[in-house]
């Protein structure tokens, strides 16, 4: 049976301070800070717009009798799988995706509605990439191989931790050249996740991982996306050296 552990914070997660290789580190003198700022960074009125409707997105719990969510879940299989008949919103046929019962909307409770759209948005925006992932189709997989829906939902997770979404103003530089670049592109955190998945996934390859050192993995994610967002020549969410991946 597969088991992922709940969403992850900074403290449960372990792993190597570089990310593989460097095979997306930046070769230029651009500077990277790493500086924060105890009050935070000041907002245009347009990001703090922006940045208001992401939280509330954040929000939003899943709700398995709501109508929307009830069509939002069903959208999502029938990306994944269209040749394929839902027998129902909770059926045994979930866990070929990667949940872990019968039912999805138990593993939502941790991260919301919102992780859900991450994973709608990939499957219709990268179909590719996300089938890719989905059926583990590049590289000599592990014998035991991570979920890929739960591990969607740790990845969610993760940005909003990394982000500091709840806080009221980014309070770090990474924090505020996403939202200078959330505030070019509404999609931009969803465009984030979709890189995440494709980062985290090259990650688990990269390091022949197998389902326990998962949460080893994530943190080597987090930390190249971190670096990236820290770079002064980004400006738009096209502009991370990651964002490359989505297209191989």
């Amino acid at each position: 049976m597969w088991i992922l552990t709940p969403p992850l914070t900074t403290n449960d997660m372990v792993g190597p301070r570089a990310w593989f290789g460097g095979l997306f580190y930046r070769n230029s003198h651009k500077r990277c800070g790493n500086y924060e700022k105890t009050n935070g960074y000041p907002l245009t009125p347009l990001q703090e717009q922006r940045l208001q409707r992401l939280k509330d997105r954040l929000n939003v719990p899943f709700d398995e009798t709501r109508p929307d969510h009830q069509d939002a879940l069903k959208a999502l299989w029938n990306a994944s799988f269209p040749e394929t008949n839902l027998t129902g919103l909770v059926s045994e046929q979930w866990k070929d995706m990667g949940w872990q019962g019968a039912n999805p909307s138990t593993d939502f409770r941790g991260c919301g509605f919102i992780s859900l759209e991450n994973l709608l948005f990939f499957a219709r925006t990268y179909p590719a990439s996300f089938r890719r992932i989905l059926f583990k189709q590049e590289g000599i997989r592990a014998a035991w191989e991570y979920p890929f829906a739960v591990a969607g939902i740790n990845i969610s997770f993760m940005l909003i931790q990394m982000l500091d979404l709840y806080s009221e103003k980014p309070k770090n530089l990474r924090g505020a050249n996403f939202i200078r670049i959330l505030s070019e592109d509404e999609e931009a955190f969803d465009v984030l996740y979709c890189i995440a998945f494709q980062m985290m996934d090259a990650q688990w390859l990269a390091m022949r991982a197998s389902y326990l050192q998962f949460n080893e993995v994530l943190q080597a994610t987090r930390i190249q996306l971190e670096r990236e967002l820290r770079l002064e020549d980004v400006h738009r969410i096209q502009d991370l050296p990651a964002y490359n991946l989505l297209y191989k």
